[in-house]
């Protein structure tokens, strides 16, 4: 059992966008998200159809990643995921349709503390449906496959749009 000032060194408080989250420094922090995607029917060769969403942060370096974000206590994964897609790009369930078997974790450190990032695959059903962004991000893009890789800038979230493209192209040739 541990003593008061133990439980103290062990858990620290992490502040994000208004919400007090409590995270064991051995512990990660969870957040998760979709990788939201349109096809425009007006592409041709229809392989080169897909646009993939990214938000640029209004913070640090303005990274590009997909909506995001922090599990609060007591909420699913999933949940999450549509619950931060709301409100950072305005896109709810009524506008994405869950893509089934895909689902990605990527693992790194921010700040010296673990995260985890789940993500799922969404399309967004109208392509021209307006992103409405919130004050996390200051602009957004919707990029082809090596477009959003490039702004993506980091390894593991490429790889994970990859992975997600190749997985759209077999779920495309069963439709």
């Amino acid at each position: 059992m541990l003593s008061s000032g133990e439980k103290q060194r062990a858990y620290s408080n992490l502040v994000t966008e208004n919400t007090l989250i409590l995270v064991n420094r051995d512990m990660a922090v969870r957040a998760c998200g979709f990788i939201v995607f349109r096809r425009l029917a007006s592409c041709i060769p229809p392989q080169d159809n897909t646009e993939y969403l990214l938000l640029q942060t209004s913070y640090g370096e303005h990274h590009w990643t997909p909506p995001k974000g922090h599990v609060d206590p007591g909420e699913d994964d999933l949940t999450t995921a549509l619950r931060e897609t709301k409100e950072e790009a305005g896109l709810g369930t009524e506008q994405l349709q869950v893509i089934d078997g895909f689902v990605q974790e990527l693992h790194y450190e921010v700040r010296g503390r673990p995260k985890e990032v789940r993500y799922w695959l969404a399309e967004l059903r109208d392509p021209e449906t307006a992103v409405t962004l919130s004050d996390e991000h200051q602009d957004y893009r919707w990029a082809r496959l090596e477009e959003a890789c490039t702004l993506a800038r980091y390894k593991d979230l490429q790889d994970t749009l990859r992975a997600a493209h190749r997985h759209l192209q077999v779920w495309q040739d069963k439709q």
